[in-house]
């Protein structure tokens, strides 16, 4: 196991390359190429802030910046939990016909990802220059925000992937539930502001997830157990994945 984590390592370099390279060939022949997400995030921001400032009678220069931060950090989540089932299948014709790291796999998925994340920022940052966020030292637990994030998201890219290679309804599940889960998860609101019904937002890990990094962003500091619970979420889903991919990494291509 530890052969494979220090061969993963050694090609991150060549997954980033990769992983960018499936992003350009998603767009190619297009004028804007990846720069189309950055639109597509850009529209959807304007128009839901449109709609529910006014539904839920709240200040449009607080609710457009949390709204934007939600929008974009939940895309980065939903886009990994997504993919995760099928980022082994996905790449079954390499997996039989080359010896190669299988953890490589789930990592490109993450890398992939994180460049659509780091390409809708750009829409976080023109909302956060047009409604300016109290600056201060909050902003800086956006680092460990990520760590904890992407951490997370790598294990649970492992895991569902060895799941979704065993069990080939499980991507299609997802797929079904990943819609609920937005509106189940605070992306166009916040805990605070479902009164009595917050204790139960919370039973959501994505809620985590997403006040992590929106928190720091608008300059709040997040509450000392997102981040308890966050660090157990991390060491308890490694500890999980390591255990299943250790008794089972060897039937994955079997599986494919």
């Amino acid at each position: 196991m530890i052969d494979q984590l220090a061969a993963l390592y050694r090609s991150l370099p060549l997954m980033l390359y990769f992983a960018w390279g499936d992003t350009k060939a998603r767009y190619r022949r297009s004028v804007l190429g990846p720069f189309w997400l950055v639109i597509g995030t850009a529209v959807g921001v304007v128009g839901l802030s449109f709609l529910w400032s006014g539904l839920l009678k709240v200040d449009r220069a607080t609710f457009v910046p949390s709204l934007a931060v939600g929008i974009v950090v939940w895309q980065f989540i939903a886009g990994c939990v997504a993919e995760s089932p099928s980022a082994f299948t996905r790449n079954a014709a390499v997996m039989r016909n080359l010896k190669t790291p299988y953890l490589i796999f789930p990592l490109q998925l993450l890398l992939r990802q994180l460049i659509n994340f780091a390409h809708n920022l750009v829409v976080v940052l023109v909302v956060l220059i047009v409604f300016p966020p109290a600056l201060g030292a909050a902003q800086l637990l956006v680092i460990p925000g990520m760590l904890l994030l992407v951490g997370n998201l790598f294990w649970i890219a492992i895991l569902f992937g060895m799941l979704g290679a065993r069990f080939r309804d499980l991507e299609q599940t997802i797929g079904v539930l990943i819609p609920l889960l937005f509106f189940l998860s605070p992306v166009l609101y916040r805990p605070d502001q479902l009164g009595a019904l917050e204790q139960f937002i919370w039973l959501n890990p994505f809620t985590y997830m997403i006040s992590l990094i929106r928190d720091p962003i608008l300059g709040f500091v997040p509450a000392p157990f997102v981040y308890l619970v966050s660090a157990g979420m991390l060491l308890a889903g490694w500890g999980a994945t390591l255990w299943l991919y250790g008794r089972r990494h060897s039937r994955i291509p079997f599986w494919v």
